[in-house]
Formats: structure tokens, sequence, C-alpha cells
């Protein structure tokens, strides 16, 4: 049994793992129990009254956290032309075609979002098989394979999550840093429930958010009383 260290064990006895909380009392805790020397990433499970095999009950989507995710964000875009132009001119970090093609298909992935222009479609599907296993595929749902690359750009670097549910019903996100205020991450938790609901596929029955729970990269998780964040 793996053995926990003392500033763990001190934030396991710190707070009740059992407790329901209201989810602003639920990022106080986390706030205050994120003791690590780096500024540690808060992150929000959710589980949904989905079963993700059936096409009716996957939920796919994205959110615009008002306060951001505190995380600088790499852009990759696929264009040619203008486009290129644009991407650049918004603050892509990668901008190419065919030869960003041939850097993907060499091992080299520097890129966290991965943005195309319709047209560039064809050279990007070819890269199927390595985008797509890393949740870095293009999707048309999902606002990444557009014309609007400047756009794009530009929510991806303001803090744009994107979000699908596993295998087991559950979504994760990261909602921003423990530096962050609590008001702020209060509000970027809410806006994760309300895509969420925003999001409710046809297929779902009976009760569609089960449980949640609040954590930091190094810290014990915390429920959340889910009508709390609906509000």
């Amino acid at each position: 049994m793996a053995k926990i260290g003392k500033r763990l064990k001190a934030a396991y006895e710190a707070i009740d793992t059992k407790a329901l909380l209201e989810v602003s009392e639920a990022v106080a805790k986390v706030k205050a129990n994120a003791s690590a020397k780096f500024d540690e990433t808060v992150e929000v499970a959710i589980s949904l009254g989905v079963d993700p095999r059936h096409a009716d009950q996957m939920v796919r989507g994205v959110v615009e956290l008002p306060h951001g995710t505190g995380k600088t964000v790499r852009v990759a875009v696929f264009a040619k032309g203008d486009k290129a132009t644009e991407a650049e001119q918004a603050g892509a970090d990668i901008v190419g075609a065919e030869d960003l093609m041939k850097t993907v298909q060499d091992g080299t992935i520097d890129f966290d979002r991965c943005i195309a222009t319709p047209d560039m479609m064809g050279v990007v599907g070819r890269l199927g098989k390595i985008l797509g296993p890393r949740g870095l595929m293009p999707n048309p749902k999902l606002g990444t394979v557009t014309m609007d690359v400047a756009g794009a750009v530009r929510a991806a670097k303001a803090g744009q999550v994107q979000f699908r549910v596993e295998k087991a019903g559950i979504v994760h996100a990261g909602v921003g840093k423990a530096s962050f205020t609590e008001e702020a991450l209060v509000d970027n938790v809410k806006a994760v429930f309300d895509a969420l609901n925003k999001a409710k596929p046809s297929g779902a029955k009976g009760t569609y958010f089960k449980k949640a729970s609040l954590s930091s990269t190094m810290g014990p998780g915390v429920k959340v009383n889910v009508q709390s964040a609906l509000g």
C-alpha cells in the first residue's frame, strides 16, 4: 500500500470527505488545502446519468470559462493563405498545412488545441490516429473546424475548455488555478455545469447530474452539492 505523505495526510484530516458541500464551501476547502509548491489546477469531476456507448447519450461540447483556466494554451492552426495570416495575427502559436502535417507525423505535437479550416480537413484527416486519441482532432461541433480561425484562436487562448464524457459517464474539467479567488472559481464551476446542462442528450433518462466533486492537483477531493452549482 502506498504511503501517504505528511502534507496529503494533513489535507485529508482537514476535511470531511463524506460531507456534501455547497459549491462555495467546496471551493474554499480546496483552496485551503492546495499547499503544493506550485499553483495547483482545480478540477471538477461530474458523474452523469448517461451511457456514452449509445450515440444518443454522448455528452460533448465546449465551455467559455468567465475567468479563464490560468493556463497558457498553445494553439496550432491548419490553414493556408489569408486564413493562415488571420490565425497568426490572432495569436496562433503554430500555423501550417502539409508541412505541419509532416511535423505531427514525425512525432512533434507541441500544441494543446488544434484548429483547421474546412478545406484543410483532407490533410488533417490523415492525422486522425495521432490526434484523435489525444483529444486534438478538429471537430466542427466544437468550433475547431471553422473559417473563423481568428475567433477560434482567441477563444482557445481566453480559456475555452472542451469536455467529453468518459466511458464511466464522468466528465472532468479544469476550472482554474488554486491562486484564483473563490468567486472566480465558483463562477467557472457554475459555467461548466451550465454548459453540461445545455448539452444534455436526448437519450438521457432519470437523474442527469448524479454527483460531483472538486479537487486540486495534489489535494483530496470534496463532494459538491450539485444543486448549488446549478444556480
